[in-house]
C-alpha cells in the first residue's frame, strides 16, 4: 500500500452516517433542478423523454455510487476518487484528476452555484445583480452578483476551516432545509396546483420526441441519430445537477466506521436526490406545458412553477429555496475539495503546506487555496464555459475509475473488501459502456464542449513532471 497511507490519520473522525449522506445529497442539489429542465425539453421535447432522460441519470449515477462503495471499504482514507485511481494505476492518472478537480471541476463549479446564489438573491435584493457593475476595469468589469459570490465563498471558507463540525452542521440543516423545501414545492405542484388538461396535454404525446425552436413556438420531430443526439445533449445538465456524489470519498479520514458509512451514505444520498428530481420533473410537467418549460425565461422553470402555484410571490419562494440550495451545496463543495490537495501533497503532487492540518486539524492552506482560484473564477465570468467543458472530463474520470474495480480485483485480489460493488461485473460495466457512450456522443455532437476538455486535462501533463521533478530534486537533497 502506498506510504503515505501508513501513516497516522491526524484528522478528526467528526462524520456520521447523516452526515455524510447529507454530504452526498447537499453537494448534488443546487441549482441545476431548477433550471436545466427548460434545456432538456428543448431538446428532446415531450413528457416522456424528459422524464426518461432524469431517470436514466438518476439510475446511471446511482450504479457508480454502489460501484465507488467497493472502493471506498478499500482505501477508507482522506482523498477518494484521486487515491482510487492511484492505486488502480498510477501517480500520473491522479494527478490529472486532482489536476483537473483544482483548476476547474471543484473551483468551477464553487464559483458557479456562488454566483447562482447571488443571482437569486437579486430577485429580493435588486442592488446586488450582476448588472449592478461597480468597478469597469477595462478588461474585467466587476458587478455586484460577483461580490456576493465571493463573499459568500470566503464566509463558508472561513467556516470550514475552523473545524469539520462546524461544516457538517451546516451542512446538515441546509440539506434538509432544502430537501423539505422542495418536497413541499413538489407536493403543492402535484396536488395543490395540479392542472388535469395540460397533464393529459403533455401525456398525450409522451414519447413524440422534438426539437423546440423557443423563437418560433414551433417543434419539428426527430428520430434515429437527431434523437442520440438530443438525448446527449439534454443529459448535460441533468448529469452536472446530479454530479458532485463522489465528494464524501475525499473526507473518508473524517468519517467513523469509513468501510460501512461511505458506502451507504453514496447509495442514500444519490437515491434522495434522484427521488426528489425526477419527482420535481413530474411536478413541472403536472403545471406547466412542454412549450412553456421550453421556453422559460433565462431557463428558470421552477420560477414559472412557483408562479403558477403561488401567484407573483412564486418568484420569492423559488429565490429562497435557491438561495438556501446553493449556500448549503457549496458548503459541502468547499468542505470536500481540499482534502484530495492534502492528499496530492503527501504524495509530493501539490504544494507542500497543503498537506498541513491546521490548529482546527483541517487542512486549512488548501481550503484557502481553493478559496482564492475560485474567487479568481468568480471575477473572471468564465465559470461557465469551464463547467460546460469538463461534463466530457467529469465522465471519463468517472468511467475510469469504475474500470479500477475491475483492475484492482485482478491487482489486489486477497485485499479486504468489506463491501462489494452490487451487481459486479454486470452493472459496473454497463456504467462504464454508458459513460463512454454518452463521451462519444459529446464528442461528435457536442465538440465545443469535449475538445477544451481534454485540453485543459492535458496541460496538466508538464506541470506533473514539473512536480515529480521537484520532489524527486528534494527527494535526492534529502
Amino acid at each position: 500500500m502506498h506510504a503515505s497511507d501508513e501513516q497516522h490519520n491526524d484528522m478528526k473522525r467528526e462524520l456520521g452516517l447523516l452526515d455524510a449522506t447529507m454530504l452526498v445529497a447537499g453537494s448534488m442539489i443546487g441549482s441545476g433542478i431548477f433550471i436545466v429542465s427548460s434545456d432538456i425539453v428543448r431538446n428532446v421535447g415531450s413528457a416522456g423523454w424528459l422524464i426518461f432522460i432524469w431517470v436514466l441519470t438518476g439510475v446511471i449515477t446511482i450504479i457508480a455510487a454502489l460501484s465507488y462503495g467497493e472502493l471506498s471499504s478499500m482505501f477508507p482514507r482522506a482523498g477518494g476518487q484521486y487515491v482510487y485511481l492511484r492505486e488502480a494505476y498510477n501517480r500520473f492518472v491522479a494527478f490529472l484528476y486532482g489536476w483537473s478537480l483544482f483548476m476547474v471541476i471543484q473551483a468551477g463549479t464553487i464559483a458557479a452555484v456562488g454566483v447562482a446564489f447571488a443571482k437569486f438573491a437579486s430577485y429580493i435584493f435588486p442592488v446586488l445583480s450582476d448588472g449592478n457593475i461597480l468597478w469597469n476595469l477595462g478588461i474585467v468589469k466587476i458587478n455586484a452578483a460577483q461580490l456576493v459570490s465571493i463573499t459568500t465563498i470566503v464566509v463558508l471558507t472561513w467556516v470550514n476551516a475552523r473545524g469539520v463540525k462546524n461544516g457538517k452542521v451546516i451542512q446538515t440543516v441546509f440539506t434538509i432545509v432544502k430537501i423539505l423545501s422542495l418536497g413541499g414545492l413538489i407536493v403543492m405542484g402535484l396536488f395543490g396546483a395540479f392542472n388535469a388538461d395540460i397533464w393529459a396535454a403533455n401525456w398525450s404525446t409522451a414519447w413524440e420526441a422534438v426539437r423546440w425552436d423557443v423563437s418560433s413556438g414551433t417543434a419539428a420531430p426527430i428520430a434515429g441519430a437527431a434523437l442520440f443526439a438530443g438525448i446527449v445533449s439534454a443529459m448535460v445538465g441533468s448529469l452536472f445537477s446530479s454530479d458532485a456524489w463522489n465528494n464524501v470519498t475525499f473526507i473518508a479520514g473524517e468519517i467513523r466506521n469509513p468501510r460501512k458509512n461511505i458506502g451507504m451514505s453514496l447509495f442514500l444520498g444519490t437515491l434522495i436526490v434522484t427521488i426528489v428530481y425526477v419527482s420535481a420533473n413530474l411536478m413541472y410537467v403536472a403545471t406547466l406545458s412542454m412549450e412553456t418549460i421550453a421556453a422559460a425565461p433565462a431557463d428558470r422553470v421552477a420560477v414559472v412553477a412557483a408562479q403558477a402555484i403561488f401567484g407573483e410571490v412564486g418568484t420569492l419562494v423559488i429565490a429562497v429555496m435557491i438561495m438556501i440550495s446553493t449556500f448549503g451545496c457549496n458548503n459541502g463543495l468547499i468542505l470536500a475539495g481540499a482534502r484530495v490537495y492534502y492528499t496530492m501533497a503527501k504524495d509530493g503532487l501539490f504544494f507542500k503546506r497543503a498537506g498541513e492540518l491546521n490548529r482546527f486539524e483541517v487542512p486549512g492552506w488548501g481550503l484557502w487555496a481553493q478559496c482564492i482560484w475560485t474567487s479568481v473564477l468568480c471575477l473572471t465570468g468564465r465559470y461557465g464555459d469551464l463547467l460546460n467543458y469538463v461534463i466530457f472530463v467529469v465522465l471519463i474520470f468517472y468511467a475510469l475509475t469504475i474500470t479500477g474495480v475491475f483492475i484492482l480485483r485482478r491487482k489486489l485480489p486477497d485485499a479486504e473488501r468489506p463491501y462489494k460493488a452490487v451487481g459486479y461485473p454486470v452493472l459496473p460495466a454497463l456504467y462504464v459502456v454508458a459513460a463512454f457512450t454518452i463521451c462519444v456522443g459529446l464528442l461528435i455532437y457536442q465538440p465545443t464542449f469535449t475538445w477544451p476538455g481534454l485540453i485543459i486535462v492535458l496541460l496538466g501533463i508538464p506541470v506533473y513532471y514539473l512536480w515529480n521533478k521537484k520532489e524527486g530534486a528534494a527527494s535526492d537533497s534529502r
